[in-house]
């Protein structure tokens, strides 16, 4: 006897998932869009209600379980996404794999490289950027990119307490002197 999935549980598959599909319009390409294709993916994923499949959240059930098949399905579903958004490269590496959590932890252990080199040079590339020609909001699209690429970059403190509300302030007084 068949069961119904509901819409909201994550082994719900609407007609519209097919493994054909790219969920992000950038491939990963390695340690340079890492962070951007991610974050993208992530977006993607939590969309389509499948964010449990690749943050280990929903691990496969046991033999005999009565979702076993449906969860494999799914697993399947999300694996073919994740390998349909990579370069050729880098889905050589991972088209035999089973298990999109095992992938994406992998992926993110190779190529979530935080480094001081890529901090500083965000942070040059925000002290260096003026409006010249460009329309406020092209100037103002192109800096809150870099200030969002940083922020994702630098861990900030993210308590309640006085020096984390000091820190943000002071935070935000930088970005309007940068802006201005």
């Amino acid at each position: 006897m068949a069961t119904i999935t509901a819409f909201n549980d994550p082994l719900f598959l609407h007609p519209s998932d097919m493994p054909g599909m790219n969920l992000v319009t950038e491939s990963l390409r390695g340690v340079e869009n890492y962070g951007i294709w991610s974050r993208a993916m992530i977006i993607a994923l939590r969309a389509k209600n499948k964010i449990t499949f690749i943050d280990g959240s929903y691990p496969r059930p046991e033999s005999g379980h009565a979702t076993l098949n449906q969860w494999e399905r799914c697993n399947a579903l999300v694996l073919s996404w994740i390998m349909n958004a990579v370069s050729k490269e880098i889905f050589s590496g991972i088209v035999y794999s089973i298990d999109a959590s095992v992938v994406w932890s992998d992926l993110k252990e190779q190529f979530d490289k935080v480094n001081g080199s890529r901090i500083f040079s965000i942070h040059r590339d925000i002290s260096r950027l003026v409006q010249g020609s460009n329309t406020i909001s092209v100037y103002y699209s192109k800096l809150k990119h870099l200030w969002d690429e940083y922020s994702s970059l630098v861990t900030l403190p993210s308590c309640e307490c006085d020096t984390a509300r000091q820190y943000l302030k002071h935070e935000q007084q930088q970005k309007l002197l940068q802006f201005l």
